[in-house]
């Protein structure tokens, strides 16, 4: 598309690049020789290099060598546990929970969580990760901090029903106080925490204020297949058709792992009235020796969106949303039992449109195209783990690191240039944060604040 004549400059143009775009039926391809316009934090044109050379800019930026992607979304995070890296390594899940992060998690203080934020925000900037969905405690932290950081998020307030009806009213008034904060790219969500730590009568008094406020429901449901089996046991029911039945189905649902989901869910889900995503974070799962992992072939089969994610660095270890996409595409080959699915311009889908939609941004990012939100990174491929390049969607995939980033933008703003942060000191942050860790990974307490039992 031509960009229009404008007397005001554009605010940036990106030139001399390739760009990823999709198509009306929405195929990845690329354009060659490419610039982006951007104006307003939107981008109003993706022309050619030669027609965008006479444009007027308040700023311009020569991306030779390099392609540009929709900024990546990291669907499920704790982006406050970078602060756990490390410390509950090679353990069942439930000795995970239980006996390292819910005691360490009692300790959690505000300022704990602002600084594991920061240091997780600097992290994603760095690795192309433009916006996240982050479920968590002492949330006005992390919405501080995505506000001076200039990332978009998604952010809910987690709760149990161990903590009364008081956490389900945090909850919502921490969704209505934040809901179109940053400018508008924070949005909300409420944030039961699963439904076997929240119970059927929270479950349904949550479905009904989400309806009533018009706000997204983010949870973990169906984590695992032990999950499944636990509460087919217990409650005669599965995790999906707990959510079904507390009408949980019926508002707009970004579920957290899904790889419990069983082949009876599939019905209720495709039927479900509200936008229903999954999001899947595969290395996760291979730590924890889950036998199973997110079933994306059938749940795009009746049209559920699977976005991209890594959850916690407590148990990821990292937020790298570029080995997600790696490891997505190579354990649904292994799980699927066919080198076609997924492909690398499926995972590609994946981790650009399908992520969008699946943290409710489906009109406004995933896609560099007139319109959308000026979230973009610049990737440079012209490093010999690159090279030569002989199908772009699988260099991407599967030879480009999160390392390859050059530059990050938000909104038209740029957060990183030639892999320097611009808006996050981080020395300060791992200087504080190391000065806190002592009273933060104390266990001698003996406290928790939930008891992992499915």
């Amino acid at each position: 598309m031509t960009p229009s004549a404008a007397d005001d400059p554009a605010e940036l143009i990106i030139s001399a690049c390739t760009v990823l775009v999709h198509d009306d039926q929405e195929r990845i391809g690329f354009a060659q020789d490419a610039a982006i316009v951007v104006r307003g934090g939107v981008v109003e044109a993706v022309t050619t290099t030669a027609e965008a050379a006479h444009l007027p800019a308040a700023e311009r930026i020569d991306a030779a060598g390099q392609v540009a992607l929709p900024g990546l979304i990291n669907c499920h995070t704790h982006a406050p546990m970078v602060a756990l890296r490390g410390l509950a390594e090679d353990l069942p899940t439930e000795e995970w929970f239980n006996d390292v992060v819910w005691p360490v998690e009692s300790n959690l203080t505000a300022t704990d969580v602002e600084l594991g934020a920061r240091l997780a925000c600097a992290e994603m900037i760095r690795a192309g990760v433009t916006c996240f969905a982050d479920h968590y405690f002492a949330m006005d932290a992390v919405a501080r901090v995505v506000a001076e950081s200039g990332m978009r998020a998604l952010l809910g307030e987690a709760f149990f029903s161990s903590q009364g009806p008081e956490g389900r009213e945090r909850s919502l008034e921490f969704a209505l106080r934040h809901r179109g904060a940053a400018d508008g790219r924070i949005t909300t969500a409420l944030a039961p925490h699963a439904p076997y730590t929240v119970d059927d009568t929270d479950l349904a008094a949550t479905a009904e204020l989400a309806r009533t406020h018009g706000l997204p429901v983010h949870l973990h449901a169906a984590e695992n297949r032990g999950q499944t089996e636990t509460s087919l046991a217990r409650h005669g029911v599965t995790p999906i058709e707990v959510l079904d039945r507390t009408t949980l189905l019926h508002t707009d649902l970004l579920l957290a792992h899904g790889t419990g989901i069983v082949d009876s869910d599939l019905p209720l889900l495709e039927q479900a009235d509200g936008r229903t995503a999954v999001a899947t974070a595969p290395r996760g799962y291979l730590k924890f020796a889950w036998p199973d992992t997110t079933p994306v072939r059938a749940l795009r089969d009746i049209g559920v969106d699977v976005g991209l994610a890594t959850d916690g660095a407590a148990s990821n270890n990292s937020l790298d949303v570029w080995e997600s996409m790696a490891l997505t595409s190579l354990v649904q080959k292994s799980a699927e039992g066919d080198p076609r699915r997924l492909t690398s311009r499926q995972a590609l889908h994946h981790a650009t449109l399908q992520s969008a939609r699946a943290v409710g941004l489906g009109d406004g990012a995933g896609s560099i195209a007139p319109g959308r939100r000026a979230d973009i990174v610049l990737v440079d491929l012209t490093g010999p783990h690159t090279q030569p390049v002989h199908d772009l969607a699988a260099t991407l995939v599967h030879s480009a690191r999160s390392a390859d980033v050059r530059t990050t933008i938000v909104d038209g703003r740029i957060l990183m240039r030639d892999r320097e942060l611009l808006t996050i000191d981080v020395p300060a942050v791992v200087r504080e944060l190391g000065e806190r860790l002592p009273a933060l990974v104390d266990r001698s307490h003996g406290r928790r604040i939930q008891r992992y039992d499915t």
